[in-house]
């Protein structure tokens, strides 16, 4: 069965408190396995995303939050945890998450293998963990081979699924599962999707993120760039042909990198027949 999930970053004013609901439902056509709600860095979105979840869980829906250490110690994450649960939450996203400056040098970086190792820990109810993989390689990892180990230590210590970086190139993906696969990882490995609506932003958070945009897609967007209607149409072709052959080819599910919006992942779910 396609496992389906969409993700959302939790808003900071009540109009976008309202949409994120608004959109959740939208999407709730397609029977999504969980909706996941992100975590700023260093727990800098920590009561937002709360409220997020909170919210998504009021309305009924599966959700599982990010989590990650930041500057935090055991308790405070275990207490964030505890809070979750009372909201009936059964799965988490485990990250080490972005580092926020000054955070390296006092010391405090621990990694998502330390978060996943806790909650096995401590935890003794069922939770289903995912944990961040890299298809194109973590931007910090020294090597290929090296970023495959970091995974496999996540999953040794518990982690039951990945969600990757959005990527473009489907042969990189089946490169990585395979690479994966051959090191003794044996649990799913979803593939993370970010439609394409706008040239100048994905370009922008692609270059950041240590995301590649193929130079066929980039060269089309720089032409393209300034006609949204045609961004958007041409990035619906490209990310739903992609998809397509995902999982036409194996992937066990699609994420959507849904930035809030409903529209850019619903028309290409629905493209798919996954609704």
């Amino acid at each position: 069965m396609v496992q389906i999930s969409f993700e959302f970053f939790p808003p900071q004013t009540d109009r976008g408190r309202t949409n994120l609901l608004r959109t959740a439902h939208r999407l709730g056509a397609f029977r999504p396995a969980f909706y996941s709600v992100t975590y700023g860095a260093g727990g800098s979105t920590r009561e937002r995303t709360f409220a997020a979840v909170a919210r998504l869980r009021e309305a009924g829906l599966n959700v599982a939050p990010h989590l990650s250490w930041g500057s935090d110690d055991e308790a405070h994450v275990l207490g964030l945890l505890a809070s979750y649960r009372k909201l009936g939450v059964d799965r988490l996203v485990a990250l080490r998450g972005d580092v926020p400056s000054g955070i390296g040098a006092r010391g405090q970086v621990r990694h998502a293998e330390d978060l996943v190792r806790l909650i096995r820990r401590r935890v003794s109810e069922p939770l289903k963990l995912e944990v961040a993989a890299y298809p194109e390689v973590h931007p910090e990892a020294p090597s290929a081979a090296a970023d495959i180990d970091y995974l496999k230590r996540k999953i040794d210590a518990g982690a039951n699924g990945c969600i990757t970086q959005y990527f473009y190139n489907a042969d990189g993906y089946f490169y990585f599962r395979d690479s994966c696969i051959a090191a003794g990882i044996d649990v799913p490995i979803v593939p993370g999707v970010m439609p394409i609506t706008h040239a100048a932003n994905l370009m922008r958070f692609s270059d950041k993120a240590g995301a590649e945009i193929p130079r066929w897609i980039r060269k089309r967007l720089e032409e393209l760039d300034g006609d949204g209607d045609a961004v958007s149409a041409f990035g619906a072709e490209v990310v739903t042909a992609l998809c397509r052959r995902l999982l036409r080819d194996g992937a066990p599910g699609i994420h959507f990198y849904t930035l809030n919006k409903a529209g850019p992942s619903t028309a290409i779910a629905a493209e798919l027949g996954l609704g």
